[in-house]
């Protein structure tokens, strides 16, 4: 199993019940969402805006020895602890990868102490087949960034994406217009709400992410300083083991044996059956998928399943799991599949006028760190060249637990 989406036993022992729940919940507020609003005779509808707030819910609160307990529960060094925090989740308006009207969820955190107007970050988070795992729905890994950020005095946005957390339809995995359109308008509910809950923003933007989510970082950190959202103001970036160069590194690790089996099948099954919704690669699984598993992929990965699930249900190896024609596409990508492919890629390459670090880790084998060296080589040739903090003999899951500390202290430095 990768360690990237590890879920602590408490949180699982309820997941079935949250999960039929989210289901109801995503239904109901995309009823919601498709309604008209009622006006008077003679006056024009009201327009709703991507990023409207549509619900505020608190889901966890705090103190700072809490924080420190939870921290050290995930192998996580606790030092910047200053203040307790509390958590809500956003449900919000957003749009779909087609640009239609749709709903999404988040995580709000907020220092219980600190400034009274705050700076915010922005983490975006990794690879999770399961919606019940998302950051609103869930206190487990994928909230420390948010505990850490928070607790040393920032508020944080930790966006869903579409199609996880309690936001309706599939996810879609790895389209990276689509996961920044969902951060942006996540970036506003926070600010809408953060107002009506007494700590209204600055306006200044520190984003970070991991893995998925570091790639999401960077494109998110494009399109804040090309002028996305004029209230918002990107003061730095630091996203940690992204797969910023899928054509380049991820997928050729793939065939050659940096990435792992496990999460390699993982990865592979869920991007395909993801882009193909947004991208003509196959018409039948039996296309891609070898037998037994063409007649259960896409059912796995409808975001009701858990990872170990998921993994079971999947062959053990990429060979073992894709066709031969799709194993030599993948291998050799043109046409569609590379269209996809450079779809995701390019967030690497622009000039950020703001400080930028990149963390990974040397061992990791789910997003080697060729990606994060590709990324600074095309930052450097934009003009900007930045530091790569290699953190050494650690893999995926441990980048993250090492660099989550390192960045809320870049951050403090920024700040200054």
């Amino acid at each position: 199993m990768s360690d990237e989406t590890r879920t602590s036993h408490e949180t699982r022992v309820n997941r079935r019940t949250r999960r039929g729940l989210a289901a109801a919940a995503a239904l109901l507020l995309a009823g919601l969402a498709a309604a008209p609003v009622a006006t008077a005779a003679g006056e024009q509808p009201h327009r709703t805006l991507r990023g409207d707030l549509i619900s505020v819910t608190p889901v966890a609160d705090r103190d700072a020895g809490a924080v420190r307990a939870f921290l050290g529960g995930q192998d996580v060094a606790a030092d910047s602890v200053r203040y307790g925090v509390r958590a809500y989740r956003l449900t919000y308006r957003t749009v779909d990868p087609y640009g239609a009207d749709t709903i999404a969820t988040g995580l709000l955190t907020l220092p219980k102490g600190g400034a009274h107007r705050l700076g915010l970050v922005s983490d975006t988070h990794g690879t999770m087949v399961d919606r019940d795992y998302a950051p609103s729905a869930s206190e487990d890994f994928g909230r420390v960034p948010s505990y850490l950020n928070a607790s040393a005095g920032r508020a944080v946005a930790a966006p869903d994406y579409l199609g996880l957390g309690s936001g309706p339809g599939p996810h879609p995995y790895m389209d990276t217009a689509s996961s920044v359109t969902a951060s942006v308008d996540m970036l506003r509910a926070a600010r809408t709400a953060a107002d009506r809950l007494g700590r209204p923003l600055t306006g200044d933007v520190y984003a970070t992410g991991f893995s998925q989510g570091g790639q999401v970082a960077m494109a998110l950190g494009k399109a804040l300083q090309q002028g996305a959202d004029p209230h918002f103001r990107l003061k730095a970036l630091a996203p940690v083991s992204g797969p910023y160069d899928l054509a380049g590194q991820e997928m050729p690790a793939l065939f050659d044996g940096r990435v792992n089996d496990v999460s390699g099948v993982l990865y592979i099954a869920y991007w395909l059956v993801a882009q193909n919704r947004l991208h003509p690669l196959y018409e039948d699984p039996s296309d891609a998928f070898r037998t037994p598993y063409a007649s259960r992929v896409e059912s796995l990965l409808d975001g009701s399943h858990e990872q170990e699930d998921v993994i079971r249900g999947l062959a053990p190896s990429v060979r073992q799991l894709l066709t031969p024609a799709m194993y030599e596409r993948l291998r050799h990508p043109s046409g569609a599949v590379l269209d996809a492919m450079r779809a995701a890629d390019h967030t690497c390459a622009w000039k950020p006028d703001v400080p930028v670090r990149l963390y990974a880790g040397d061992d990791d084998t789910d997003v080697p760190i060729g990606n994060t060296r590709a990324c600074a080589r095309t930052l450097a040739g934009q003009g900007t060249r930045v530091r790569v903090v290699d953190q050494g003999a650690v893999d995926h899951f441990g980048s993250a637990v090492v660099s989550a500390p390192q960045v809320v202290r870049f951050f403090d430095g920024v700040r200054r």
